[in-house]
């Protein structure tokens, strides 16, 4: 059971749908500090599979991005990646051999390599993990989780993370389907919500980059309405800056009345969309203009050809007491399937090093 890895061009990294695994994901976090990084693995297909056939291979690429931290270190983080899925009893293996594979190509002083995972949580599926109301609690605690990854490695060194970065929790929506079936599977409220919003007049138009002022100060209101951390307008002149073949950027906002009522930026990245960043005035609303966006948003990414739209974070269950409970409620109700990601796991290559940088993520 093997697996290698080669540099490789940013550049030359295939068309996926996993964005944060693109070049242009990979120019976006560049303008943000970190240094991009493109390899091409091989591995062999046992393992992934314990009961493949090991003499046979497999390709992928893997984008890297090495983040400074100080007195000369830095780390390694894999955002949405590696895409390749093992069983779930060969996850640490896997993880442990790609990690000794990618560290003579990493800086001597890279201190630790983060795999922010898009794998399917492993406790996902266990029934005593739910509550009767069918709301899944969550993985078991840290050690649990970690003696069960672990588990088959030679080293028994990979850690779960103090945090997640990206969404660990999503609802993903089936586009193989007709209008009048997406519209069905939707809860009764939503469905009523679009069309209470196409009978106010509510229209939904895309604009591009000269429209980002007025974006932007939705979005800003939204995130100090919210209290939540948002971007600067730079990180979007970027997002529009880099798009390329591989992927487009749509900002599409929603009106009634000529007044801007909520925007979102929508990401096609080959078969996927994605709903990267949404924002809603604090005003009317009840002329629904967030689902007449959200529909249009669905239907243009099926004009597109995308086969799953991607609702990128949400909470975990219906917990009233989630920050995310509202945000989750109305994803929820466009009828998509939860998705409960594995989140950040990391793969230390200097202990001391790594147990002081957890100590500051954890104090933060």
């Amino acid at each position: 059971m093997t697996c290698t890895a080669e540099r490789t061009s940013v550049d030359q990294i295939n068309a996926t749908n996993i964005l944060p695994q693109t070049p242009f994901w990979a120019k976006v976090k560049h303008k943000q500090g970190f240094k991009p990084n493109g390899f091409r693995l091989k591995v062999s297909k046992a393992l992934l599979d314990p009961y493949a056939g090991a003499s046979q291979q497999l390709e992928e690429d893997l984008l890297i991005l090495l983040k400074d931290i100080g007195e000369g270190h830095c780390f390694a983080y894999v955002p949405y990646g590696p895409k390749l899925e093992p069983r779930f009893e060969h996850q640490g293996l896997f993880l442990e051999k790609l990690s000794e594979s990618l560290r003579p190509h990493l800086p001597e002083h890279c201190v630790f390599i983060r795999y922010d995972l898009l794998w399917e949580n492993q406790w996902a599926d266990e029934q005593e993990l739910y509550d009767p109301k069918g709301n899944w609690q969550g993985p078991p605690p840290v050690q649990t989780q970690e003696f069960r990854v672990n588990f088959n490695t030679d080293h028994w060194n990979l850690r779960k993370s103090p945090g997640d970065a990206l969404p660990k929790n999503t609802f993903f929506l089936d586009l193989d389907r007709g209008s009048e079936e997406l519209l069905y599977e939707m809860r009764y409220n939503t469905r009523y919500n679009i069309r209470q919003a196409n009978k106010k007049g509510v229209e939904v138009r895309e604009y591009g980059v000269e429209k980002l002022d007025d974006w932007y100060a939705l979005y800003e209101e939204t995130g100090i309405r919210k209290g939540i951390t948002y971007q600067t307008k730079d990180y979007f002149l970027d997002l529009f800056a880099h798009q390329d073949e591989q992927v487009r950027v749509c900002l599409l906002m929603a009106s009634h009345e000529g007044q801007e009522l909520a925007s979102m930026l929508l990401v096609l990245s080959h078969k996927r969309a994605t709903y990267l960043f949404g924002a809603s005035a604090s005003d009317q609303r009840q002329a629904m203009a967030s689902y007449a966006l959200q529909w249009e948003a669905i239907k243009r990414a099926k004009a597109f050809g995308c086969e799953e739209y991607d609702m990128f974070g949400c909470a975990p269950n219906l917990d009233r007491s989630h920050p995310l409970h509202g945000v989750h409620l109305y994803k929820k109700g466009f009828g998509g399937q939860l998705f409960h990601r594995m989140g950040c796991w990391d793969y230390p290559f200097q202990e001391k090093g790594y147990e002081m940088f957890k100590a500051q993520e954890m104090n933060n």
